[in-house]
Parts: structure tokens; C-alpha cells; sequence
């Protein structure tokens, strides 16, 4: 008897063979075409979740078929290893943060080798080791040199649990994501890269993208927010200083009433010193330091404001303009300060009600209220200037241009192009992270630390203060040095960069990870980038790959790199859910991927995760479907075993068949061919690849059933259906490609190919049914009568005994699809008559 399916011992056994054979090493080849394959790289908590599991699978799954297919195919791995859960790790346990981290990146490559992901190992890269990060400090040079690393003061999200700055995105409701703890707005000296000098070129760039989801593309350009309109001036009355503002409605400008200043304008508490409204200020400037960005700017909230007790002068009609302070206008977006327009800005119109600003209307269309009617709501649509002097009469869109051009040739302002993207905090005030190489000398300033000292190493061994500030500051020997310029005793910088700066060009160290003289070989990178496949959860949309997509245009311009986007295609992978709820701990309904390996195997974890859902969809997490999984992959070794020994000497199929069973086989197993392609290849659409492989091995199991048996097509057939199943079970598949007789890996065979020929059907499978029930099945030629297929079906051994005492009342055919064949109990039929 053939031997029961053991998924430990066949996935140790070939985890093994792959390891000792370096089996997913590969080198550049002109000779054959190249495909970079890549999952985001994971920071290293600890152990996988079945995020990690999807991810990882589709990838692989993408990496082999690929393979097969003729492709010389890079699928790293690597570790983005820095960041602020370490140091809490660190503080709770009493580890050092490279310790945790070392040790967690252990356990992770581990469950990654368990679950038979193909990554070529020798190219793994880890941000926090020198190695790697005495390049991110080479590329801040580059920055730095072309005047894209600069420092300067800015109002900062400020956690002080944490002691470090948060992007808007890391505030929630006010309060730190990581801690929890009240947020604070602090101006601090910090590094910011000048990513709004590529603000255009991310934008236009966008239109190459053609493998990206539309709505990354739309995240994108949002976050971009280019808009076209005009910048000028207001001179603020008796205190011999302007404000600038943008609009992109200078056809509004007669329509302004008051106009507001972000609370973190440098004017802001400048305007008040000294006055009766110092107070009233003061205490709003502190009110608004606990709302984040993101809360400030939705449209649910609450306008709230304070008069500055100042005026400045609208250059277009001379008029007094009172200044407010407002928590809807944030410093980040445009110049900080806005022109207010109540009858045509919702947010202006709120503000203005609640604070009896005047309203006047400039622009009015056919659907513009009565003229006695008070206005409900701003108006917004088109129509033409009025109560704007020269300018009445003017379509909104022609006042735009003249009103332009007016403030051009008057020197009041200029046309404009504004971006929502701003310049790239990278400052953190954390210990594990890249730290910034510059050194700074009272004699010299700012000084660039000289390549031929990177990298800048980060102390291992340090001391963490109840304070929360960074060790760094705290080490003599790190922050002590002399000027590489004067030679005099210099300070080091102790903020460490963001970690999305290491994230930005990992996958192009993967290239050449071992060159120690630069980031990458150039000669390297053109022959696998761009990355032909990217694959990551939609979480990262905004910041990782608008940091990547800029770093890579970066390096473009410094002739490192022959590609301008890093990323042709983008796959976002949906969540794995359980109970209709995200995965977490503290909602006790985490799976853990070792605990289904060790019950079911790697092959069946994989199967599932990659039949239960489409990739880019969410997935319900059933135990009952990895069950069914496991219950599949029991059923293909048991058919494979059954036949192996039958088939050992079986040959090639000849193509010619020796009944209508065989021919509908034939049928079938290039039909799966096809399908399978096509859903890899076009689509990922993996849950119904999978599901064609399945109905696949159906045939065969139902072909067993007929007395003749063609022996080349079953091995054929056998050998196809291996060979498609994997790269979704890889381990299983290996097994079962020698079990068929074969020397050398199933992995490193060609993709089968299916036959036009064969597609065009000469016999079809008609289903029988017994009084609506499927009792068999049958092939017929497409060309039998009704007469004809009705006597085949009632000839079926299995038909003749299910109607055994029964008569047969009625016989209904569809042609080319079923047989139904109503039938009474005997007695039933003759009382009937």
C-alpha cells in the first residue's frame, strides 16, 4: 500500500535539499530575460502573522512560474531593521536593541525557510547593520552636495513620552499612535530632503505607472495636490511687513473679508506682542497644540478662531482686511496664510457665520440665489464677476487669467503653481536608527562627514535614561569629534534619520548587496531594475513608495540607476481576517502560521491562503478551508502514488486515444493548461487557478473509474498536473515530480504549454441526472443526435442500476450539456396508470 502523505517529513526533506544546494542563487545572464520579483521587506517584530504568509506566498508563487517559464528571476529578502519598537523592546526587557532585533530576524528567516519561500538568501540585506547603513549616510551626502538635505526650524508633532517628532500620519485624535501619550507642536531644528523639487516630475511620472492600481495612482496625485493659481502679497498695516498667501481663486479677490494666518505662522504671536489681544492669542496657540493636521483640516470639525487685533491691505481694491488666527489653515500647505472668502468657500462661510465676518459675493450664475435672499451655504458654481470693479462682467475662468496678469504687470503678484506635497522631515530623536553624518564645528558650521569615514557607526552599547531622550547623547565618544575641515574639537549630529529613508533604496542594494565601495553596482542594477513586480499591503501607498519613487529619480540624476520609477507593476495584497476582524492580539483571534504548519504543512497553509480569496481582496480566515486544503493535497498524492509505479514505463503520450474518455481528458488537461496561464500570468488570479487544478484532478480521479485506461495520457496528464500545482505547493510537488520518475527538480522544469488543437473539441462531457439529481457523467461526439446520446446514457452500468425496478417516465436532453432522466418506482408508475 502506498504511503500515507507526510508533510513533515517531505517539506524538512526538501527545505533541506534547497539550503544545502543553494538552490534560488542566481547571477546576471544577458542570455535570458530577467524578472525582479519583490515583497516589501518586513520589519522584524518577532514572528511572521499570516500578513506575512500571504504576502510572501503570492510572491513566491509569482518568482516560480516565472521561472518556469524561461525568466531569470531575483526574489530577495531582507530586514528594514531600524526603528522605535526596538527601543521600547530595549527598555522593557533589558536587551539591547541589536540584540532584540538580531535575534528576531533569526526566528523570522527561519519561519520563512519553513515555509518554502524560493529567496536567494546570499543577497539578504539589514538596514541596521554598518554595512548597509554606511550607505543610506553615502546617499545623504549626495543629497546634501546637490542641496536636497538641508536643516532648518519647523513646528514639528512632538510626543514627549517618546522624546521624538511624529508625522501627521503617527497622530491620532491628538495623541501618539505608539504611546498614546498628548501630543505637542514644538519648532525645532530639524533635516528635511527637498522631495517638493520633484513634486512635478512624481506627479507626470505618474502616467508610466501602468502596472499600479488606479486608486495608488489617485493616493499619489492627492498627496501631490498640484494646483495652478496665483501668489501675492498683503501688506500688514503700521508694522512694515507682508503676508504672503496663494489662491487658486484669484477670481475671489474683491470678495475677500478677512483673512487667516495658520497658528504656526512665524507672524503669529510677532503680531500680538505687546497688545490687548497677546492673551487671547496665547491661550488659542496652546488650545491648538493637542489637534493633529488631520483633525484640524477635516470638514466635521468645529471652526474655531481668534482676531489678531491687525489689518492688512488687499493691493486690489485698497480695502482694510482683518487678520485671524484659525485652527482650519495649517502652515504645511501653501504659505500658511490664506485670502477668506465666505460667499465662495464653505470652510470661509462657517467661519464667517460664526464670527459676523461680512459676506460679498463676486461671482454669480444662473442658480445663483435671489438677489434679496441670504446666502445658506457658499457658493460655488460658475458664472461671472460682479462687485469686482474692471473686472465685472468676466466669466470666473477669464478673471482668473486677466486678474493674473493684472497683478503681473502691477507687481502686485505672480501665477503659480502650488504643491500639497511638503519637503521630507527625516529628523528623528531616537537612538536606533542611521545616524545623520554631519558634524558640527564652531569654527566651520554644518560639515559633511567625508565618505572615506563611513559609515558613521552607531554605539552598540549604550544607556537608556528614564528622560526618554536618546543615548546618544549621552556617548562621549560618539557625539565628541574634530572637524574633518579646521581639526578643531566639533560635535556630532545625534538625531538618526526616519526609517523610510532605509526603505527607500533597498532594492537596489539587493542588485549587488556585497559592493563595499558604493550603494549598488550600476552595471548591476540596469540589468534587474526596474523591479518588474512589487508586492505590499496599501498601507504603504503615500510614504514608502513616494519616498522610494523619489530616491530612485534621485539616483537616475546621479547616473546610478537607467530607470526612473523603481516599480513597474504593484500588487497591494488585501488583509487576513478572522471573524470579520483584522488579526490582533487583543482581540484573541490571531492564527499563528507555525501552529498550521506543524498540523497541516507548509503546502497547505500556503494552498489556502492562496485559494480563499482573490490577492488584492480581503481574506476570511477558515479553519474549515485549510482543513479542505489539506483534504486536496491528500487526494493528488494518493492519485500520483497510486499510478507511479503503473506509469514508470508508460512513455509519452503518442496523441492518440483510444476512446471517447481519453479524448475528454486530453480536453481537459490542456484546458486546465490554459486557464491556469491565463489566471497566473494576466490576472493573479490564484483562487481560480487552484480551483481549475482541483476539477483537474477530479477528471483523473474520474477516469480511473473507465475499464480502459491510456497509460501515457494519465502519466501526461499526472506530470502536467504537478508541474502546474507547483508554485502553489512547492514541497509536495518535488515529492511527487520524482515519484513520476523524474531525476532532476520539478522547479526547474518549463511551464507546460497547451495545444490549440486539443481545444477544439470533437467529444463533450454531458452531465446525467436521475430526476434532477447528477447521477454520472458521459462523452459523447459533439455531432451525436438526441436519439443517440439518450441510448448511451441508459446504457451506463451505473444508470441501469439506479433504475433497477424503476420505469422511465420521461427523458429530457439539453444538447451538449445534461441528460435528465425522470424515473417512478415501478408500483407507482402502474397506479399512476
Amino acid at each position: 500500500m502506498f504511503q500515507k502523505y507526510d508533510h513533515r517529513k517531505i517539506e524538512s526533506k526538501w527545505q533541506s535539499f534547497w539550503e544545502e544546494n543553494v538552490f534560488y542563487k542566481v547571477f546576471e545572464d544577458e542570455k535570458k530575460p530577467k524578472y525582479y520579483a519583490l515583497e516589501m521587506f518586513p520589519y522584524p517584530s518577532g514572528n511572521l502573522h499570516m500578513g506575512h504568509v500571504r504576502n510572501y506566498a503570492i510572491g513566491d508563487v509569482i518568482a516560480r512560474y516565472k521561472t518556469m517559464q524561461g525568466y531569470n528571476v531575483l526574489h530577495p529578502m531582507g530586514w528594514d531593521a531600524f526603528g522605535l519598537p526596538a527601543e521600547n523592546a530595549a527598555i522593557k526587557n533589558n536587551v539591547p536593541p541589536a540584540q532584540w532585533t538580531y535575534s528576531n530576524i533569526d526566528n523570522m528567516r527561519g519561519q520563512m525557510k519553513s515555509l518554502g519561500i524560493g529567496y536567494d538568501w546570499g543577497r539578504e540585506v539589514t538596514s541596521c547593520r554598518p554595512d548597509y547603513y554606511k550607505f543610506t549616510q553615502w546617499i545623504f551626502l549626495k543629497l546634501y552636495e546637490q542641496q536636497l538635505a538641508y536643516k532648518k526650524a519647523a513646528a514639528v508633532n512632538w510626543c514627549p513620552a517618546c522624546q521624538t517628532v511624529l508625522a501627521n500620519e503617527q497622530v491620532v485624535e491628538g495623541h501618539c499612535e505608539r504611546c498614546e501619550s498628548p501630543v505637542e507642536k514644538r519648532h525645532l531644528e530639524q533635516w528635511f530632503f527637498k522631495i517638493t523639487d520633484y513634486a512635478q516630475r512624481l506627479l507626470d511620472d505618474l502616467d508610466l505607472l501602468t502596472g499600479w492600481p488606479d486608486k495608488v495612482k489617485v493616493m499619489q496625485k492627492n498627496w501631490i495636490g498640484r494646483s495652478e493659481g496665483c501668489e501675492f502679497s498683503l501688506e500688514i498695516e503700521d508694522f512694515g511687513e507682508k503676508i504672503t498667501v496663494f489662491t487658486t481663486r484669484p477670481d475671489t479677490v474683491f470678495g475677500v473679508t478677512y483673512m487667516v494666518l495658520a497658528p504656526e505662522h512665524p507672524l503669529a504671536e510677532r503680531l500680538v506682542s505687546g497688545t490687548p489681544y497677546e492673551n487671547g492669542v496665547s491661550s488659542f496657540l496652546e488650545n491648538i497644540k493637542s489637534i493633529s493636521a488631520i483633525t484640524r483640516t477635516s470638514g466635521d470639525i468645529a471652526k474655531e478662531g481668534v482676531f489678531t487685533g491687525r489689518y492688512a491691505i488687499n493691493p486690489m481694491n485698497g480695502e482694510r482686511i482683518p487678520i485671524w488666527l484659525a485652527n482650519y489653515v495649517l502652515m504645511d500647505y501653501g504659505t500658511g496664510a490664506i485670502m477668506a472668502v465666505p460667499a465662495h468657500d464653505q470652510r470661509d462661510f462657517e467661519f464667517a457665520g460664526k464670527y459676523n465676518i461680512p459676506v460679498r459675493v463676486v461671482i454669480k450664475g444662473e442658480d445663483f440665489p435671489e438677489e434679496d435672499v441670504r446666502l445658506t451655504e457658499a457658493y460655488l458654481g460658475d458664472g461671472q464677476m460682479v462687485n469686482s470693479g474692471l473686472f465685472d462682467g468676466c466669466t470666473a475662468e477669464e478673471g482668473k487669467k486677466k486678474i493674473i496678469a493684472y497683478m503681473e504687470n502691477n507687481q502686485i503678484g505672480r501665477g503659480s503653481v502650488n504643491f500639497r506635497l511638503r519637503d521630507w522631515l527625516i529628523s528623528r530623536q531616537r537612538y536606533w536608527g542611521a545616524p545623520i553624518p554631519i558634524i558640527y564645528c564652531p569654527v566651520c558650521g554644518a560639515v559633511p562627514v567625508p565618505e572615506s569615514d563611513l559609515p558613521v557607526l552607531l554605539p552598540e552599547d549604550v544607556e537608556f535614561k528614564p528622560n526618554g531622550k536618546s543615548p546618544l547623547n549621552y556617548v562621549a565618544d560618539f557625539y565628541k569629534c574634530a572637524c574633518p575641515v579646521c581639526g578643531q574639537e566639533a560635535r556630532r549630529e545625534t538625531d538618526t534619520m526616519d526609517t523610510f529613508v532605509c526603505s527607500s533604496w533597498y532594492f537596489e542594494r539587493y542588485c549587488s548587496p556585497h559592493t563595499a565601495d558604493v550603494p549598488f553596482s550600476k552595471k548591476a542594477a540596469d540589468y534587474w531594475m526596474p523591479v518588474d513586480q512589487y508586492i505590499g499591503g496599501v498601507e504603504h501607498a503615500i510614504l514608502h513608495l513616494m519616498y522610494a519613487r523619489f530616491f530612485t529619480k534621485f539616483l537616475y540624476d546621479q547616473h546610478m540607476l537607467s530607470c526612473q520609477e523603481p516599480f513597474s507593476n504593484l500588487l497591494t495584497q488585501g488583509m487576513v481576517l478572522k471573524d470579520g476582524s483584522k488579526m490582533s492580539k487583543s482581540k484573541g483571534n490571531v492564527v499563528s502560521p507555525e501552529e498550521i504548519i506543524t498540523a497541516y504543512g507548509a503546502d497547505t497553509a500556503r494552498l489556502f491562503i492562496l485559494f480563499a480569496s482573490p490577492p488584492e481582496k480581503d481574506l476570511e480566515w477558515s479553519d474549515q478551508g485549510v482543513e479542505g486544503a489539506f483534504r486536496f493535497l491528500n487526494r493528488v498524492w494518493r492519485l500520483v502514488g497510486e499510478y507511479a509505479e503503473l506509469i514508470q514505463d508508460g512513455g509519452q503520450s503518442s496523441g492518440g486515444f483510444e476512446d471517447n474518455e481519453s479524448g475528454a481528458l486530453r480536453y481537459k488537461m490542456h484546458a486546465v493548461i490554459k486557464k491556469v496561464t491565463e489566471d497566473v500570468q494576466e490576472r493573479f488570479n490564484f483562487n481560480t487557478a487552484i480551483s481549475s487544478i482541483m476539477e483537474f484532478c477530479n477528471a483523473l480521479n474520474g477516469y480511473r473509474e473507465h475499464e480502459r485506461h491510456n497509460l501515457p495520457l494519465i502519466k501526461e496528464a499526472l506530470n502536467n498536473l504537478v508541474l502546474l500545482l507547483s508554485p502553489f505547493s512547492p514541497h509536495i510537488c518535488e515529492e511527487m515530480w520524482r515519484l513520476l520518475g523524474h531525476e532532476d527538480s520539478v522547479h526547474q522544469q518549463a511551464w507546460p504549454v497547451f495545444d490549440p488543437e486539443a481545444l477544439i473539441q470533437d467529444q463533450v462531457e454531458i452531465v446525467i441526472q436521475i430526476s434532477g439529481k447528477v447521477r454520472d457523467h458521459i462523452t459523447v461526439s459533439s455531432q451525436a443526435d438526441e436519439k443517440e446520446i439518450e441510448n448511451l446514457a441508459l446504457a451506463r452500468p451505473k444508470i441501469k442500476e439506479i433504475l433497477r425496478n424503476k420505469n422511465v417516465v420521461k427523458v429530457v436532453i439539453v444538447p451538449k450539456k445534461l441528460v435528465n432522466i425522470v424515473a417512478k418506482q415501478a408500483e407507482e408508475s402502474e397506479k399512476s396508470i
